[in-house]
C-alpha cells in the first residue's frame, strides 16, 4: 500500500513569508529550503501554484515580473524559494545585473538550500541560462531537479521524445546525477514524482515513505 507523502498536507498549509530583494534580507538560514529557477516565460509560478494548490506565485502575462526571493513558509523549519525570473528581453540590463548577483550571493551562502528545481519549457528546453543552472548545480554539489514544463503543448509523444533527449543530454554533459521529468500545471501532469523529490529534499521521508517513489 502506498503511503501518502507527508509534504502534500504542508503544501496545502504554504503561506507566503517574504520577499528579499539582497541576501542579508533572507529568512535565518536555518532549517530545509527548495528553490525554483526558470527563465521567465518557462511556467515557474503556473509550477509553483499547482504544486501547492494555492496561488502563492504571481502569474503574469508579462514574463519576468518575480523581481525578489520570494520565500513560502511550509512550517516552521521548511520552505519553498521563487527565484527571480530571467532572459525576458524587455527586462532593462540593469535589473537583470542585480538580478544574477543576489541570485548568484543566495545559491552560493544559503546553508539551508537542500536542492534546485529548475523548470524549463518542454517547447524551447536547455537555453543558455538552463546551462548556466547545470553548471552552478554540479560545481556546487547541489542536487537538482528539472521540470519541462508545459508538457500538455505538445503530444504525449513528442513530450517523451523530448524528455529523453534532454535527459540524455544532461547525462554526457554534466553526468547522471540531475533527475530530470515531464509536468504541466493544467493538467497536473507529474505531480506525484515532485512531490517525492521535495519530500527527499525537505527531510520528509522517513519510516519507509519512500516506498512512494516506486
Amino acid at each position: 500500500m502506498q503511503l501518502k507523502n507527508p509534504i502534500l498536507g504542508l503544501c496545502q498549509q504554504s503561506t507566503f513569508m517574504l520577499s528579499a530583494a539582497k541576501v542579508d534580507q533572507c529568512p535565518d538560514d536555518a532549517g530545509f529550503e527548495v528553490a525554483f529557477a526558470g527563465r521567465s516565460n518557462a511556467g515557474k509560478s503556473s509550477a509553483l501554484n499547482t504544486l501547492t494548490h494555492a496561488s502563492l506565485a504571481r502569474t503574469s502575462k508579462t514574463p519576468g515580473r518575480t523581481q525578489l526571493l520570494n520565500f513560502f513558509k511550509l512550517d516552521d523549519e521548511r520552505r519553498l524559494v521563487d527565484l527571480p525570473g530571467y532572459g525576458y528581453a524587455k527586462v532593462p540590463i540593469p535589473l537583470k545585473q542585480h538580478w544574477q548577483r543576489h541570485l548568484e550571493a543566495y545559491l552560493g551562502s544559503r546553508e539551508s538550500l537542500k536542492g534546485l528545481i529548475l523548470m524549463m519549457d518542454v517547447r524551447h528546453p536547455m537555453t543558455d541560462f538552463d546551462r548556466l543552472m547545470l553548471d552552478w548545480s554540479i560545481a556546487s554539489g547541489m542536487p537538482m531537479h528539472v521540470l519541462l514544463t508545459k508538457a500538455d503543448k505538445l503530444t504525449y509523444g513528442a513530450a517523451k521524445n523530448t524528455l529523453l533527449k534532454v535527459q540524455s543530454e544532461i547525462r554526457k554533459g554534466w553526468g547522471g546525477t540531475v533527475t530530470i521529468q515531464l509536468f504541466s500545471a493544467p493538467k497536473r501532469m507529474g505531480l506525484e514524482e515532485a512531490y517525492t523529490v521535495l519530500a527527499g529534499w525537505l527531510g520528509l521521508m522517513e519510516d519507509g515513505s519512500e516506498e512512494e517513489a516506486e
